[in-house]
């Protein structure tokens, strides 16, 4: 089990990228957490093995198809064991 903290920049509020991501990561089984932050970025949180963590970096990389990420970056942190996938 690993996790990794996610910062996504670009075009990402208001195109879906919170539900997308939620619905995409609940269908590889991957935990974690997705919200918006006062600067315009989103912040996520992925837990699961790392296949699938590693599919949802790649995943964010590109969000959904209205999105346009500029920048990405990526934190490992110690897994927490979280048991679902929800937006904050």
């Amino acid at each position: 089990m690993i996790r990794r903290r996610v910062l996504i920049s670009g075009r990402v509020q208001g195109v879906g990228y919170r539900d997308t991501c939620r619905r995409v990561a609940t269908e590889r089984g991957v935990t974690g957490w997705v919200r918006n932050l006062g600067d315009g970025r989103v912040e996520a949180v992925f837990e699961g093995t790392v296949e699938q963590v590693d599919a949802m970096v790649e995943w964010a990389e590109h969000g959904p198809g209205l999105s346009a990420v500029a920048d990405i970056a990526v934190q490992t942190e110690p897994a927490e064991g979280l048991t679902e996938f929800v937006v904050r």
